[in-house]
């Protein structure tokens, strides 16, 4: 198992990575097309990418972006391997090369995944990984209810 850090993703990669997306993150933040995903990238500013690569295939991503003057991130894991410590070696490695991180976190279990299995929402992976909980913070809209959570070095 290796993490790469890249700048620009290959077409392949950002197939696979938004088939990993809609796989993971609940069915209604899903992309409908590559062209929708793409510009969703194309939007980041200052995007920094690590690919879990575990026998040439991508398990985990993590990416971190400027967003208002902050620096936010957002992390994937396939679920054949959550709970075996790979997302946490992305997080160290998000932290090597950030002082704060900023991100959006579900803190229910009221989504469901595009294989209509609940949405267990990460909290307490941040939690245990060293992030703050912003309970003031809050993003709620038609895609999505969420928690402000934030690490500073």
């Amino acid at each position: 198992m290796r993490i790469v850090q890249k700048e620009v993703l290959s077409l392949k990669e950002k197939v696979f990575l938004m088939q990993l997306w809609n796989t993971e993150y609940p069915e209604k933040l899903n992309y409908k097309t590559n062209h929708d995903f793409d510009l969703y990238l194309n939007g980041l500013s200052n995007a920094k990418h690590y690919l879990l690569i575990e026998e040439n295939e991508i398990k985990g991503w993590a990416f971190a972006f400027l967003r208002e003057d902050e620096n936010w991130f957002a992390i994937i894991v396939d679920n054949q391997i959550q709970g075996t410590g790979k997302g946490s070696l992305l997080i160290e490695e998000l932290k090597m090369n950030n002082y704060i991180l900023n991100g959006w976190v579900v803190d229910h279990e009221n989504d469901v995944k595009q294989n209509k299995e609940q949405y267990k929402s990460p909290l307490l992976f941040y939690i245990k990984n060293g992030f703050s909980v912003c309970e003031e913070i809050r993003i709620e809209n038609e895609k999505i209810s969420a928690v402000k959570i934030n690490w500073t070095r």
